[in-house]
């Protein structure tokens, strides 16, 4: 839940009445995306008000009137859908900051240079954007603003989406300590176990991260992961 501070206003005018609640600036991307989110963990304040600056609330009957129910949380998404959102310079800036580093992220973990098959440093997808002069918009699905970014970022570096398909070995007694950053790296299009007690995997993962995998796995393993990329 974010602090009354950090919240910013939804306000929806409907029925003569005028509704906003306090809600953390993250809800509003992923709400607007159609993400499935627990709304409760993000608004401030559990209810809806007529004005949330003076603290007053709408009556009950104008709250089932415009919305069909009055419980905060299914009438806040319905805000959230439809109505405006109220958020501070410093808040916008802020937000738009954090979208474009979650851009370049999935960009730098996502995308290959074709030429080298490895991937791009973040910091020389980030040039590149500044370079194009690539500005996220607040309200725009992650999807279309990353469909943007790499229009603009393929007249000015070799780069493609790709996913690759790696061999994974590692000793059985490894296993539980590498689950979660086998799952959390790729998709296990086939597992089995050796008859030595290893486990091995098929999987796909993103061609900008298999590095990275590999590098986790050795680590944890102490060097006795295999890692092999097969196409």
């Amino acid at each position: 839940m974010v602090d009354l501070e950090n919240a910013i206003v939804a306000r929806l005018e409907s029925h003569g009445e005028t509704f906003e609640i306090l809600l953390d600036p993250a809800a509003m991307d992923l709400i607007k995306q159609g993400k499935q989110v627990d709304l409760s963990e993000y608004l401030a304040v559990e209810d809806i008000f007529k004005n949330a600056g003076k603290g007053t609330r709408p009556p009950e009957d104008k709250l089932k009137e415009a919305f069909g129910t009055t419980d905060p949380v299914a009438v806040a998404k319905i805000i959230i859908q439809k109505g405006d959102v109220q958020i501070t310079t410093e808040q916008r800036r802020d937000m738009l900051e954090a979208k474009r580093r979650r851009i370049i992220t999935h960009i730098a973990a996502n995308a290959i240079n074709p030429q080298t098959k490895l991937p791009h440093p973040a910091q020389r997808i980030e040039i590149a954007l500044e370079e194009a002069r690539f500005r996220p918009d607040l309200f725009k699905p992650m999807d279309r603003e990353i469909d943007e970014a790499m229009k603009l970022l393929r007249p000015l570096l070799p780069i493609r989406f790709e996913k690759s398909r790696v061999a994974v070995k590692v000793n059985g007694t490894d296993y539980a300590r590498c689950y979660d950053d086998i799952v959390h790296y790729g998709v296990v299009e086939r597992e089995e176990w050796g008859s030595d007690g290893s486990w091995m995997g098929l999987m796909e993962v993103p061609a900008g991260l298999t590095l990275e995998l590999s590098e986790k796995l050795k680590h944890k393993t102490k060097g006795t992961a295999s890692v092999r990329v097969l196409n």
